[in-house]
């Protein structure tokens, strides 16, 4: 092959990728990569971190990645892996941390379109963690649902209850919130 070093899968003749054609493919592929941690952190910097992370990790394991296989998946398996294995080294430290973070965000200026997206982040993540994963990597990342399952290590109906459950509860505290709001003002307010 020409372009880079070739990463041979199967000493007996396995399929071969050229490493630069896969190190060009995770390129295209770092706004996505970046986008699922953003969802996951909830803190740019933080999202920065991880994906850097994440990205020392793949990039030392190209020789472990099927050809054959979604590296986009592979990628957010990777991604998906040092953010739980972070957030149990940092249980402490986010409890520490929580306080602070409130703080911020109620210090935000108002706008009409910023606070619709800052009130439906704050309903995504009310949401367990497990439809919240399992939304953003079907809703907001468009990942299919077999994608979804494969980078969370479940079967594909899985995802699909996950989904539809997250859905759901999303749509419930949505309308909650939004009967909240309206009790606030009369029919004759403008």
């Amino acid at each position: 092959m020409e372009g880079g070093a070739v990463i041979r899968r199967d000493p007996v003749g396995g399929p071969e990728i050229a490493e630069s054609g896969l190190r060009s493919q995770i390129t295209a592929l770092l706004p996505d990569v970046r986008g699922f941690a953003r969802f996951l952190v909830r803190d740019r910097t933080a999202a920065d971190d991880l994906v850097q992370d994440a990205l020392v990790r793949a990039l030392g394991a190209l020789d472990q990645f099927q050809p054959d296989t979604n590296l986009k998946a592979w990628l957010f398996t990777i991604v998906r892996n040092a953010f739980y294995e972070g957030a149990r080294r940092r249980k402490r430290e986010a409890r520490a941390l929580e306080g602070h973070s409130l703080l911020e965000e109620a210090a935000d200026p108002a706008q009409d379109a910023r606070a619709a997206v800052r009130d439906l982040q704050v309903l995504i993540w009310s949401l367990p963690p497990l439809l919240r994963e399992a939304l953003i990597l079907v809703g907001a990342q468009e990942m299919t649902y077999e994608e979804a399952a494969f980078v969370c290590a479940v079967p594909v109906g899985t995802v699909k209850a996950r989904v539809s459950r997250g859905r759901a509860a999303l749509a419930a505290a949505m309308r909650r919130a939004e009967g909240v709001s309206r009790e606030g003002h009369t029919v004759g307010d403008t």
